[in-house]
């Protein structure tokens, strides 16, 4: 089986020479090591020397030639809210929550969770369902996109640490 080892970000190959397309959702980009099967049908391992997020654009090669990475539509919701002041405030309770987050010019896309769904109309917010390819905002100190579980659940986080004096 041939394999796939190198990672090349978006931007740093010609797209000419791409030899196959993958399209993979969001969870599914996340790997290290796995059997893939590209769009073509073809078979191949993907062997990288550690997990790594593959974001759309992005490709792998190695025996296999060069394949891009297309992310898949899935199931989100679009959030929207009544101007700019409004939808960063729905964001930053979002935020709040470690929830991944697509944030654009008008919306915010996340993935669906009907606790969060309820939380935003009550902050004056809206949302649709919608199908689309999701590609979320990466960490806050260089990572990429945050693949932690949602965690709804109501608790707060307190930066300030108690320091003890001896």
């Amino acid at each position: 089986m041939q394999r796939a080892t190198e990672v090349l970000r978006c931007g740093s190959f010609d797209p000419a020479t791409v030899a196959n397309t993958i399209t993979l959702d969001r969870e599914s980009r996340y790997r290290r090591r796995v059997v893939l099967t590209s769009d073509a049908g073809v078979e191949f391992l993907l062997d990288l020397p550690e997990a790594t997020y593959l974001a759309e654009g992005d490709a792998v090669t190695g025996e296999t030639g060069i394949i891009l990475i297309k992310a898949a539509a899935e199931a989100l919701l679009e959030i929207h809210a009544h101007g700019p002041r409004a939808l960063a405030r729905i964001a930053w309770h979002i935020g709040n929550r470690h929830i991944a987050a697509e944030l654009t010019d008008d919306a915010i896309y996340i993935q669906p969770d009907h606790v969060l769904a309820e939380m935003i109309h009550g902050l004056g917010g809206h949302v649709h369902k919608v199908i689309r390819p999701f590609e979320p905002e990466g960490g806050a100190y260089g990572g990429q996109a945050s693949l932690q579980h949602s965690h709804s659940h109501g608790h707060a986080h307190n930066d300030d640490h108690a320091h003890s004096h001896d």
